[in-house]
């Protein structure tokens, strides 16, 4: 009997490379030998890469999850059918493309939180795209907690050396700083907590950064640290959790990426994203080619798991078939890992 965890594979929206870099994965043996992969989209758009990236691969259309096979060299598809032979244009937001990748997404929380799959993976969606759909949301981590009726929720990233959770992503900066509440620092440390436990992690241990630089320097650059910060890291302390902050924003991942704690506590999106993707993605300019892209995106909190890829729909690139599988690779892995420590 076949014991794999199936996962679903939501292959992003069609314009950019979600369908490309889905499909080189599943050119990956690694990836069978885990789990049984099942991918959610579209037939013309995925039929499309394998013949631009010239992949010796099948595809078996499943109307059901138990008809998924699982063997290495075929790709498992569950095709929604939105879109038409050539009805659908690379390296542009369309309302088209916001409208499918939603059902895409759609169809995998579904199947999650029937447990028919045991984690969601998905590939990248344009935003923009999104709302040119009519569907106001910033991203995917919104639409998973809004269909799953979730509202204590972070984004969790991760490349090999590093780990990064965040008190706030897709906001203004202004209001990133409006955000920095005891209540909301104390979630993130305590999803930090839970969130490295799926990854493996028996105790981990936490560091939070500040807020503001040298963490307002007793008071001169601003008062967060010491009304809402320091106040969770005690709370967060009596409950058993290792954490350590606030620490100067400058400092703290390079301290994590030396290995002093696994995870990082930022205090809004770019403070998090930007250590995190220099520590993961290297870009060749000469060549325009990313020769790495390690980084992962999970959504901690969920009662259904989901991972992605820590990147966009790169349109620049998209449908020319020299798009990096490295993240969603990764973020299979990770899916299948968190699946195996919550028993789904």
């Amino acid at each position: 009997m076949d014991k794999r965890r199936k996962i679903a594979i939501t292959m992003g929206d069609p314009a950019g490379v979600g369908p490309e870099v889905t499909v080189k994965a599943l050119t990956h043996a690694e990836v069978y030998k885990k789990c049984c992969p099942i991918v959610i989209g579209d037939l013309e758009a995925i039929e499309d890469m394998i013949k631009v990236c010239k992949l010796p691969l099948r595809v078996n259309i499943i109307n059901d999850i138990s008809e998924a096979k699982g063997d290495f060299g075929e790709i498992d598809l569950i095709n929604l059918d939105l879109l038409k032979p050539n009805g659908w244009e690379y390296k542009k937001n369309t309302a088209l493309g916001g409208k499918v990748s939603y059902e895409y997404i759609t169809k995998g929380i579904q199947l999650a939180m029937d447990k028919q799959v045991s984690a969601v993976i998905t590939a990248p969606i344009s935003k923009e795209s999104l709302h040119l759909a009519g569907f106001s949301y910033s991203g995917h981590t919104e639409i998973f907690a809004d269909q799953t009726e979730t509202t204590d929720y972070a984004m969790l990233l991760a490349s090999s050396e590093l780990h990064v959770i965040h008190v706030s992503t897709h906001v203004s900066l202004r209001e990133a700083c409006d955000r920095v509440k005891k209540d909301r620092v104390l979630k993130c440390i305590c999803l930090a907590n839970e969130g490295m436990k799926q990854l493996g992690y028996e105790k981990p241990r936490i560091a939070v950064a500040g807020l503001n630089p040298h963490c307002s320097e007793n008071g001169l650059f601003g008062d967060e640290e010491e009304k809402e910060i320091i106040p969770a890291i005690e709370e967060a302390k009596k409950e058993g959790i290792v954490v350590e902050g606030p620490i100067s924003p400058d400092v703290v991942f390079v301290k994590t990426q030396a290995g002093q704690y696994d995870i990082v506590v930022a205090m809004y999106h770019d403070q998090g994203h930007i250590p995190l993707k220099l520590n993961g993605f290297k870009y060749d300019h000469h060549t325009k080619k990313y020769e790495t892209m390690s980084g992962i995106n999970c959504t901690i909190g969920l009662p259904i798991i989901r991972s992605s890829v820590d990147h966009g729909t790169a349109f620049g690139k998209a449908g020319e078939g020299r798009a990096n599988e490295g993240s969603i690779l990764d973020a299979i892995y990770a899916g299948v890992k968190m699946a195996e420590y919550r028993g789904l």
